[in-house]
Order: structure tokens, then C-alpha cells, then sequence
């Protein structure tokens, strides 16, 4: 039987270390972060991960700018923001929250983000810096798997790691982490074949493909670590992962639970990289 990776006991401590380390930036360097959010919108999803995410920021002393819009809104209107957001010292970091409207070029709205503020990880030069090894603001999600890993002390030097989904949010970066972590690395997505058997020679699997409760038990290599991205609404409005629960903790080693797992962590990590991004205010 799986023993379980809590999310939401490890995101208390990253919680508590943030906020130390917040205040003792504003001792020093008179430097208070702010994150600024972007909603757009009523997606009823987004809105409760900004909620959660605004009140994250209050509790580890983050300002937080909440920037709320109409789902017609224009993209020069978003534009015209984040061109101000970009040049407003008071603001570190800047999130859009996704998935934006139908009408909007994400692409677009999430190129004209500064860089250096960044939170989220997603502008193609941050990515970029992921991809060549270098620093810089790492993906929230995959950036807080890595730290559930480190909590069991998980060597991956050498292990086979598969991740169920390509996204450039979860998917790729995180493939990239593991990759550097020296783990062998295979990408699986709707095309894959005979996925069961690629999922059943892992001994990591990444669950982030967005099909509640698709990977069944039978398909886990004994032993293996499972983590959950997924976040899916079942037919009794219960939260459930991508992977089917009770079958997979039979089999796996250590298993995430949804909610409770992974969710919590991306939101510590949102926190962590504000920071960060407010830190290196101070070293130029």
C-alpha cells in the first residue's frame, strides 16, 4: 500500500519559510513583493485558483494586484496592463490566469510579460533558460513536483520516468527537470501506443493529461511513484486526479492524493518564485 505525499502539510512549511524570508527582505532592503493576477473573465475554475492564490499571497505577506476583467475584454486592453505592470516597481511578479477567452492570443498576452517577472515560467525565454539548464523562473507545477520528490528523498539517477501529457505548463518542463535530475525521460500524449505498457516500465509516472481517473492500477509497475497533476470534477462533483486512486496506491510505492497533493504545492511555489523575483530586484 501506497504511503501517501501531502501536498498540503509540505506547502504549510514552504508557507512559513516564504514568509520569513518576506519579512526579513523588508528589513533589509525596504523591498515588500507583489504579485499582480490577471483574471478574465468568469471561468468559475479560474476563479477559485485566484482566490486561493490572492490569499496565499496575503497570508505570507505578498501584496497582491488583482486585476479582474470582462470575458469580451480586448487584447490591446490586456496589453496596454501588463506594459504598465512591467514598469511598476512596486509589482515582481505577473500572473495570467489560464485558460484566457477564445478571442485572446495567449501566446501573445503571455510574451508581452517582462521576463524577469515571470512568476508562472511560461514566457519562451524562461523556457528557454529551462532548456539550457540555466536560471530562471521555473514552471509552478512541475517546479512543486520536484520538491514532493525531494520531501521522500528520491533518488532519480537512473529511473525511468514517464510523463502522461506534453503541455508546455506541466508536460515538457517538467520533463526537462526530471531530465536534469538524471532520470530517462518518455513523453506519452494522445497518439502514444499501447500506453498501459510504456506506463507499466516506470518508475516514476506523471499523471497531467486531464481524463479523470484514466490511469488504472493495473498499468502501475509495483513500487513505482505516482503523482497526480490532474484536477477533474466526477459525476458527484467530487475533485479527482487522472489517475484512479484506489487502485493505484495498491501498487505504487508513494502516490499523491486529489486535492491535497500536488494542487497545494503549485500554489507555495507561486509564492516562492515572487520572491525569488523580488530577490534578484536587490542584486541589480
Amino acid at each position: 500500500m501506497a504511503t501517501l505525499i501531502d501536498g498540503k502539510t509540505l506547502a504549510q512549511k514552504f508557507h512559513e519559510q516564504i514568509k520569513e524570508q518576506v519579512l526579513a527582505l523588508k528589513a533589509e532592503h525596504g523591498i515588500e513583493p507583489g504579485l499582480a493576477v490577471i483574471l478574465v473573465g468568469d471561468h468559475p475554475a479560474s476563479q477559485v485558483y485566484v482566490r486561493n492564490k490572492i490569499a496565499a499571497c496575503e497570508k505570507a505577506g505578498i501584496k497582491s494586484f488583482h486585476h479582474r476583467f470582462p470575458l469580451e475584454t480586448p487584447e490591446e486592453e490586456l496589453l496596454t496592463l501588463l506594459q504598465s505592470l512591467n514598469q511598476d516597481p512596486t509589482v515582481h511578479g505577473i500572473l495570467v490566469q489560464l485558460p484566457l477567452p477564445a478571442h485572446l492570443n495567449t501566446e501573445k498576452i503571455l510574451d508581452a510579460i517582462d521576463p524577469r517577472k515571470d512568476v508562472d515560467g511560461l514566457h519562451p525565454v524562461n523556457l528557454g533558460f529551462l532548456i539550457a539548464g540555466r536560471q530562471g523562473p521555473v514552471p509552478c507545477t512541475p517546479l512543486g513536483v520536484m520538491k514532493m520528490l525531494e520531501s521522500i528523498a528520491y533518488d532519480l539517477t537512473g529511473k525511468q520516468a514517464v510523463i502522461v501529457g506534453r503541455s508546455n505548463i506541466v508536460g515538457k518542463p517538467m520533463g526537462l527537470l526530471l531530465l536534469a535530475k538524471n532520470a530517462t525521460v518518455t513523453f506519452c500524449h494522445s497518439k502514444t501506443k499501447d500506453l498501459p505498457a510504456v506506463i507499466g516500465q516506470a518508475d516514476v509516472v506523471v499523471a497531467a493529461i486531464g481524463k479523470p481517473k484514466f490511469i488504472l492500477g493495473d498499468w502501475i509497475k509495483k513500487g513505482a511513484v505516482v503523482i497526480d497533476v490532474g484536477i477533474n470534477r466526477s459525476e458527484g462533483n467530487k475533485l479527482v486526479g487522472d489517475v484512479d486512486f484506489e487502485s493505484c496506491k495498491k501498487r505504487a510505492s508513494f502516490i499523491t492524493p486529489v486535492p491535497g497533493g500536488v494542487g497545494p504545492m503549485t500554489i507555495a511555489m507561486l509564492l516562492h518564485n515572487t520572491l525569488q523575483a523580488a530577490k534578484n530586484l536587490c542584486k541589480n
